[in-house]
């Protein structure tokens, strides 16, 4: 969103203030006040006083040097996982399926041009990242984005496949827009994605979509293998029978008990 097409109501520093919780992450957990400023692109003046008002708050703790997030934080995704009841109908399906294969399994979102993990059972850590709830990555490289991206309108997909960043993860990234465009037309007519090594060298995964009550695609669960125990073909022979079982178990759970329309965080063309 630029400053030309934000809406009158639009609060540039409250932007600001989230950009600074958003700059902490796995790799980033202590930052500097310099830190803050470079990542956020503000002054040192004004990531102080964004930062000393959330140690106000209780969503920032300091040495005097470094400053760190708080447990508090999680209160402002808590509000939105304890209203979104889809990753409640899907977990128990999740723990019974990492069962029956003995694989990591997660239910992800659509939020802008990235899936969000919102729920996991996991067996063993099988990438360089460690993947918790609210992890993302980019929707476009992940078999479960795959099978959440090919079900939007066409029109969506061409915004979507615009402003890409295409740039190579692995060697095995799909690159081009056409590439791309060519496999979410595939996962389309398949009902699945397989994505081998585009995310992360030695990670192959398969995923499906999930729909709710009206058969829009809301959602998608993965099962994400290492390359050097389960082969393409072990993949699609072993696994995906699995998980298209479980993906219908989830959708019919939701026809009983869930909303008209289990809503995630953000499908829109906007970020």
């Amino acid at each position: 969103m630029t400053a030309a097409t934000r809406a009158p109501h639009f609060v540039r520093s409250f932007e600001r203030g989230l950009a600074v919780i958003r700059a902490f992450d796995a790799e980033h957990p202590a930052l500097t006040l310099s830190d803050v400023a470079r990542a956020c692109g503000l002054t040192r003046a004004a990531a102080r006083r964004f930062l000393l008002t959330l140690a106000d708050l209780g969503y920032v703790q300091t040495d005097g040097r470094r400053f760190r997030l708080t447990p508090r934080v999680l209160e402002l995704g808590y509000s939105y996982l304890s209203s979104f009841t889809l990753p409640q109908i899907a977990e128990p399906h999740l723990e019974q399926l990492v069962a029956q294969v003995r694989e990591s399994s997660s239910l992800c979102v659509l939020d802008g041009d990235d899936i969000v993990y919102v729920a996991r059972v996991p067996t063993s850590r099988i990438m360089t990242a460690s993947i918790t709830v609210g992890t993302r990555f980019p929707a476009h490289v992940t078999s479960v984005g795959r099978v959440i991206l090919a079900h939007l309108p066409d029109e969506e997909i061409e915004v979507r496949l615009a402003r890409a960043d295409l740039r190579p993860l692995t060697a095995r990234t799909v690159v081009t827009a056409e590439a791309l465009r060519a496999e979410l037309r595939r996962v389309r007519r398949q009902g699945h994605s397989l994505v081998d090594q585009e995310l992360e060298e030695g990670l192959r995964s398969v995923a499906a979509p999930v729909r709710d009550r009206d058969g829009e695609v809301v959602a998608g669960v993965n099962i994400a293998v290492h390359a050097g125990r389960n082969s393409v073909e072990s993949v699609r022979r072993d696994l995906l029978p699995h998980l298209l079982a479980t993906v219908a178990r989830i959708e019919a759970d939701v026809r009983i008990t869930g909303p008209a329309r289990a809503a995630s965080p953000g499908t829109g063309t906007h970020r």
